[in-house]
């Protein structure tokens, strides 16, 4: 097997008695793009701040290239680093911001001239390499911020937060120039966001933090359609989630009493679950339909509500408790459709729901 671009073994923080970090195991391949996702304080910062050499950590170990880099120095890392605030010179023009990683590394003038033209390039602004950072926009510094960090080819990126600073579009546009330059230059990168689309868009792979530690780790499409912990049911996208009681179990196949004592649901599990275990069954408000499936509830409509190209749909029902049931398909299709206070049917195919312990 090749040697991971970093290796993590049993890495730990500690701030007095509050544990940043419980003991981490963590994998990246080279090339791979791996978003640290999380809520505030679930952890993911400090990792990365760990891998960073920005902070020293209690325990475990860390390799960088096959190298142990634990308690080395950032310098020590061969890691670049791309922040919220884009941390560019005021005084120096955009060329010779993007070449200064290369001076301090003694590469000549020229060839730094050269490098950082190359970096120009490759984030598409080969006509702001006279201008100073006050003379660009928000997007177009974040850019600039990325090909400085990428001109000395450092083993791994690690970016922070980094589109936190713009506003919908520019983030929306930025994602899609990171992406279109992981691809082109096949670097390393370790990713830290709290917005879960973002995760989404962008990741390889996507390492869900919670409480100090990593709730699920895998695929978007993974963490989406097959989460294993309530947190990560609840957390990735919108959700129903209708608790029960597991009274059944062939396989991975599962089937639920729900709490409202009269309706049974069929789910698939993706771990162990044995019968009278206590769940939820979740199911993403695409997959509710109206009209009879495996697992209908009765309910009342709520609300309706045209959110652009998506309809979305309320729906109150003894099943789902106090939360309304969610329902979203295309406007064109849903538009008043069902009016405020009629009874429908709901349902879903029993592939499209999963079991998820009550308790991990």
């Amino acid at each position: 097997m090749p040697t991971p671009k970093l290796a993590i073994t049993g890495l730990t923080k500690r701030y007095g008695s509050f544990a940043a970090l419980a003991p981490t195991d963590l994998q990246v391949a080279q090339g791979e793009f791996l978003t640290l996702l999380g809520p505030s304080g679930s952890g993911k910062t400090t990792l990365l701040s760990l891998i960073a050499g920005l902070s020293v950590p209690d325990g475990g170990q860390l390799l960088i290239n096959g190298q142990d880099v634990t308690y080395g120095a950032p310098y020590e890392r061969d890691i670049g680093m791309v922040f919220q605030n884009y941390a560019l010179f005021p005084h120096m023009t955009i060329a010779e911001n993007i070449a200064f990683p290369l001076k301090m590394r003694k590469v000549d003038g020229a060839t730094a001239a050269k490098r950082a033209a190359q970096a120009l390039e490759l984030v598409r602004l080969p006509h702001v390499a006279t201008r100073f950072p006050r003379e660009l926009s928000g997007g177009q510094q974040q850019r600039i911020a990325l090909a400085r960090c990428l001109v000395y080819q450092p083993s791994i990126v690690l970016m922070d937060e980094p589109l936190g600073a713009l506003d919908k579009k520019l983030r929306d546009q930025m994602q899609l120039e990171i992406k279109r330059i992981h691809r082109e230059t096949g670097t390393t990168v370790v990713y830290v966001t709290h917005d879960q689309e973002e995760a989404m868009t962008m990741s390889d792979r996507i390492c869900l933090m919670n409480a100090g530690r990593i709730e699920q780790l895998g695929t978007p499409s993974d963490l989406y359609f097959r989460p294993r912990t309530l947190f990560v049911a609840d957390f990735l996208g919108e959700s129903n989630l209708f608790a029960g009681t597991v009274t059944g179990v062939s396989g991975m196949d599962v089937e639920v009493a729900l709490a409202d004592g009269g309706t049974r649901a069929k789910a698939v599990a993706h771990g162990p679950i044995a019968p009278g275990a206590k769940v939820r069954v979740m199911v993403r408000p695409q997959n509710v339909t109206v009209g009879n499936g495996e697992g209908v509830l009765r309910g009342t409509v709520l609300d309706s509500m045209i959110t652009g190209s998506l309809t979305k749909l309320y729906v109150t029902a003894p099943a789902a408790g106090d939360e309304p049931v969610v329902l979203s398909y295309p406007t064109s299709a849903a538009a008043s459709r069902h009016a405020i206070g009629s009874q429908v049917h709901l349902g879903w195919a029993g592939g499209d729901a999963v079991a998820v312990p009550e308790q991990a």
